[in-house]
């Protein structure tokens, strides 16, 4: 049995309080915790926060999805805004990996604002491409932006992501 199959929500619930997406410690394990204290620490380049539990680190948003729903998702968890620090269960939701790595944000040199389509200089038209399973998929060259955002939204709608991206302007 996994470490992840031992922690219970029985258990998370006796060593912790719930309040506003911070897990406050309800009990005093070792010297080094105070009750009251809110648990985690911010871990890697992401930022997520992590709680040291009986020998092992558990993301904070999973154990708070424990403390609610009484189960580890077998998905990913993802913060509906995008802001790793918050762990309010309504920001969390449980999606595929795919959705969850389509909930990103522009990149810095976007400049039509809507992921996957983006101006072709040379050929003076925009362009609207879409990636799946980290592949990239050409839509096409078109005249007006409109055109372009809007081959880009019929695709992922064929691919079944509305809802994925929160912040999708196609």
């Amino acid at each position: 049995m996994s470490e992840i199959q031992k922690l219970t929500q029985e258990r998370v619930r006796e060593l912790f309080d719930y309040c506003e997406g911070k897990l406050i410690r309800a009990v005093r394990t070792t010297n080094s915790v105070n009750i009251g204290e809110v648990a985690g620490t911010a871990r890697g380049k992401v930022g997520y926060l992590t709680v040291w539990i009986e020998g092992k680190y558990y993301y904070a948003h999973r154990l708070i999805w424990l403390w609610h729903y009484g189960y580890f998702p077998e998905n990913d968890i993802d913060h509906i805004n995008r802001n790793p620090l918050d762990n309010r269960i309504e920001n969390l939701r449980e999606i595929s990996r795919a959705c969850n790595l389509r909930n990103t944000g522009n990149r810095k040199n976007n400049v039509s604002g809507i992921k996957g389509v983006c101006f072709i200089l040379g050929a003076r038209k925009w362009e609207a491409n879409i990636a799946v399973a980290g592949e990239k998929i050409y839509l096409g060259r078109y005249v007006g932006l409109t055109e372009a955002v809007c081959h880009s939204l019929a695709a992922e709608q064929a691919l079944n992501w509305s809802g994925c991206d929160s912040s999708s302007q196609a």
